[in-house]
């Protein structure tokens, strides 16, 4: 998610400006890092607030001559009135939910009447609780309800209920700093721990997303650590720092604080698009539902095909190993003892809500963004987050480049649309595996956890396209033979050899997407190696505890927080009759999880095109979206006994892009 700083300056300290523009700078290039799309700061001199916040990166932000200029001023203001007690700033480095970052109200601080602003997190009743306020037009920055909730709860007469009571009435996750108008204070409040902080007794005190950003900042500079004591703002509570003095104050959000009545959230439907699909018509395994056009499927005379014939039940490993290790990291002080990977999807909520509350763990959730993370994704993770009280730490990459590297391959594709090569549009996302490394050494949390590799979701059409059968993976995309990683290079290279588009810029992030899965070792822990996977047990979980939050353009629960997924089944539907879902399925009919006519069924429900996110995909990647479809539907095809087509396409306003 997002990263905020920040900093109060006592006594000489906050006189010397060589020693202030250093803090200032180092936190806010230490937290471009958790979001490069916008960045912004507030600056307070105890009299004024100076405040400057663009849609570029923070480090584009500290060398602008307009920060430089608000610093400037802020730092003579200071400078020439020795009665002014303290020197402070907040700061954030933004990466974009709701709301784009092109338009500057989008971004952070949020300056209003009431307050100055800055949040981490995402608050999913924001549109409830403005119009329970009595605002028609509600601003896109879920952020801003902040401010406006503090406003309604009587600041004047007592500025620290009012902001707890503004905190408990959001639902969804949060960390956020502010300085309330006309009050000398510094408030920091979060529901996830999301909120570290760093004090050196009558000189400073300074607060950061990540206890790794402040330790790494404050090595750097000039200062005697042995005098600085950290703390953690635990989830629940709030930190008041007074402005005009040296003391702090902690307090705890109750739940009991005054809420706010919500409505249910509605949504609209942007455009629509009739496709007809002919699923009875293709050629089949009468065991399970692959067809004749999946990859090396070897359909033989009694009409069963080669995974039927060949499968092999996975049995999981011992609960008590599972146990065993967990006991062997598991931190007797309650401090974060693992870090959990958190996409957002159906398995990994499941899996952060097990290690949290039945393995009584201490996690951290991770989550990489490289671009392709919806806003449903993000929701359901602030919600998660927030109700298990768990610290998000999100590692964010340069999305406008990662998208760019989308659009330059997908654009290479439709020059020469082999179908194994289309796992290269995803290639971006898989430094997932090299961050997790990354932020073990990072925070010194030594176990990984991820909540993925159950054999269901086993997907052996992707290397099937590439011409190799995978067979033997352990459940895991790591797990590839040696020899065919090999493969695997080797077809890459020949398609690359016989289309030169992919020689673009993109190749490198690509080469390293390569290295970090499939060279770079792997000892991570797999939940599902040890717990059983139960689709039916996962969704009703996480929809009952949690209130987890389903697609509206399909009624599939899988990958529905990655945008790639409908693009990419789409086309695998178009061209080879067939989609990941009738896989997933297909391995469930192997396992007795589902009868044959079950999965039909469902399959025959997961066929339809998820226009909606198709459309919102392409254009976040700066796609045509006619042109692309269109190109698709003139592909020849693998099979010849489907009808297909696509009616009533019309113009419709885009799909609001976050």
């Amino acid at each position: 998610m997002c990263g905020i700083v920040g900093g109060v300056f006592f006594g000489p300290i906050s006189r010397e400006e060589d020693r202030v523009s250093s803090f200032v700078e180092q936190l806010m290039r230490a937290a471009g890092e958790r979001g490069q799309d916008a960045s912004g700061i507030a600056i307070n001199t105890s009299k004024n607030i100076y405040a400057l916040k663009k849609g570029v990166k923070s480090s584009r932000l500290l060398d602008s001559p307009e920060f430089k200029e608000a610093m400037q001023e802020a730092r003579e203001e200071y400078r020439s009135d020795p009665a002014l007690p303290s020197f402070s700033f907040i700061g954030h480095s933004r990466l974009a939910t709701n709301g784009g970052q092109t338009t500057d109200l989008n971004n952070q601080p949020v300056l209003h009447e009431s307050m100055a602003l800055v949040h981490n997190g995402i608050i999913v009743n924001y549109h409830e609780l403005w119009k329970s306020l009595g605002v028609k037009e509600i601003p896109e920055l879920d952020s801003a309800v902040i401010a406006g909730l503090f406003a309604d709860k009587n600041p004047e007469k007592d500025p620290v209920r009012a902001f707890a009571k503004a905190l408990c009435s959001l639902e969804g996750s949060f960390a956020v700093a502010a300085f309330p108008a006309q009050h000398p204070f510094l408030f920091l409040g979060t529901n996830t721990g999301s909120l570290f902080v760093a004090e050196s007794k009558n000189e400073f005190v300074v607060f950061a997303s990540e206890q790794y950003i402040l330790e790494s900042v404050l090595r750097s500079l000039p200062l005697d650590m042995e005098h600085i004591e950290f703390s953690h703002v635990e989830p629940g509570t709030m930190k008041v720092i007074e402005l005009g003095g040296h003391s702090s104050r902690d307090f705890k959000l109750s739940t009991a604080t005054e809420k706010v009545d919500l409505v249910p959230k509605k949504s609209k439907n942007v455009f629509a698009i009739s496709h007809e699909f002919d699923w009875d018509s293709m050629k089949r395994c009468k065991k399970c539902i692959l067809p004749d056009t999946h990859p090396l499927i070897e359909i033989d005379a009694e009409g069963i095909c080669y995974y039927c014939r060949n499968y092999k039940p996975t049995s999981l490993r011992p609960h008590a190993t599972l146990e065993k290790t967990l006991d062997q990291y598991r931190s007797k002080d309650g401090s974060p003892d693992c870090i959990v990977a958190f996409s957002g999807g159906r398995d990994s909520a499941y899996g952060l809500h097990l290690i949290k509350t039945k393995y009584e763990m201490n996690p951290v959730a991770f989550t990489y963004d490289w671009g392709m993370v919806t806003d449903l994704a993000r929701r359901n993770q602030a919600r998660i987050c927030g109700k298990l009280g768990v610290e998000h730490i999100i590692r964010s990459a340069d999305i406008v480049t990662k998208r760019r590297y989308i659009r330059k391959n997908v654009e290479a594709w439709l020059k020469r649309p082999e179908l194994g090569i289309m796992t290269l549009f995803t290639a971006g996302d898989k430094e997932f595996y090299h961050y997790a490394r990354k932020l073990r050494k990072e925070t010194g949390i030594k176990l990984v956890v991820f909540c993925t590799g159950n054999m269901l979701e086993d997907t052996p059409y992707k290397t099937g396209f590439c011409g190799f059968r995978e067979s033997d993976h352990g459940m895991t995309l790591t797990g590839v033979s040696l020899w065919n990683k090999i493969l695997l290079l080797k077809y890459f290279a020949k398609e690359a050899l016989l289309n030169p588009r992919y020689f673009n810029e993109s190749l490198i992030d690509s080469i390293f997407a390569y290295y970090s899965t499939f060279v770079a070792k792997d000892d991570f822990l797999y939940l599902y190696h040890y717990v059983e996977w139960n689709e039916q047990q996962i969704v009703s979980t996480i929809r009952k505890e949690y209130d987890w939050e389903v697609a509206k353009d399909t009624l599939s629960t899988w990958r529905i927080g990655d945008a790639t997924a409908a693009f990419y089944n789409y086309v695998y539907q178009m061209i080879a009759g067939f989609n990941e879902d009738e896989v997933m399925l297909s391995n469930m009919i192997r396992s007795g999880y589902l009868t044959r006519q079950e999965a039909i069924q469902r399959a025959k429900m997961y066929a339809p095109p998820r226009w909606d996110s198709i459309r919102e995909y392409l254009e976040l990647c700066g796609l045509s979206f006619t042109e692309v479809i269109n190109a698709i539907q003139n592909f020849k095809k693998m099979y010849h006994h489907r009808q297909v087509k696509a009616v009533g396409v019309r113009a419709a306003k885009s799909a609001k892009v976050a």
